[in-house]
C-alpha cells in the first residue's frame, strides 16, 4: 500500500512538472515579460514594458473589461515606438477625458472579432490572391499580405505596420505585436 501511494504520488507530481514545462514553452516573451496562454489579453499585456502606452490608453478608453471578456479577440497591438511615431501631442490628446470615444475608434480599430493566427491571415491572403481585408471591431477594414517574409498590415490611411510578434495565444484570442499605430478613416 505505501508502494502504491508513493508511486501515485510520483506519477502525479512528474505530471505536474510535464504540464508544467509544456505550458512554460507555450508562452511568448513580449516586453521582457512572458506571455501566457492561461491569461487573457489584459492579464498579459500590463506585464509588457513594450506595451505601457496601449495599456494607458485601454484604461483611459474604459475598455478594460471589454479586452477581458470572452472574446475571443485578435488584437494588433502596437508596441510604446510605434505610439512614438505619431505627431507630438497626439497620444496625451488621445488620453484626455474629452477624447474617451475617439481613442476607443482607435484602439478597436487594431481588433478583429475572432482568433486569427497569423497562419490563417496567410493562408487568406495565398486563397484571395495576395492581399486578405478583414472587418475592425471599430467598423473599419485592414488588409494583411506579405512582403518578403513579412506579414504586414495596411490601414485606411494606407500605413503599414509588420507583426513583429506572431501568435502571442490568450485565453481570449490572441495578439500579433505591431510596429506602428494604425489608423482608420
Amino acid at each position: 500500500m505505501k508502494t502504491l501511494k508513493f508511486l501515485s504520488a510520483a506519477i502525479f507530481a512528474f505530471t505536474l512538472m510535464c504540464g508544467t514545462t509544456t505550458f512554460a514553452q507555450k508562452a511568448k516573451t513580449v516586453g521582457g515579460a512572458p506571455m501566457y496562454p492561461s491569461k487573457n489579453i489584459v492579464e498579459n499585456a500590463v506585464n509588457s514594458k513594450d506595451h505601457t502606452t496601449l495599456v494607458a490608453a485601454v484604461k483611459a478608453a474604459g475598455l478594460v473589461e471589454t479586452l477581458q471578456g470572452k472574446g475571443p479577440f485578435t488584437v494588433f497591438a502596437p508596441v510604446n515606438a510605434a505610439f512614438d511615431k505619431l505627431p507630438a501631442g497626439t497620444v496625451p490628446t488621445l488620453l484626455k477625458p474629452e477624447n474617451k470615444a475617439m481613442l476607443q475608434g482607435v484602439l478597436t480599430y487594431h481588433v478583429v472579432a475572432g482568433n486569427w493566427s497569423a497562419a490563417d491571415i496567410m493562408a487568406a491572403i495565398k486563397k484571395n490572391g495576395g492581399t486578405y481585408e478583414a472587418k475592425t471591431v471599430q467598423g473599419g477594414k485592414l488588409v494583411f499580405k506579405m512582403e518578403g517574409k513579412d506579414l504586414v498590415v495596411i490601414d485606411e490611411k494606407g500605413g503599414k505596420a509588420k507583426i513583429t510578434i506572431a501568435d502571442v495565444n490568450q485565453s481570449n484570442g490572441v495578439i500579433h505585436v505591431v510596429d506602428t499605430v494604425l489608423m482608420h478613416k
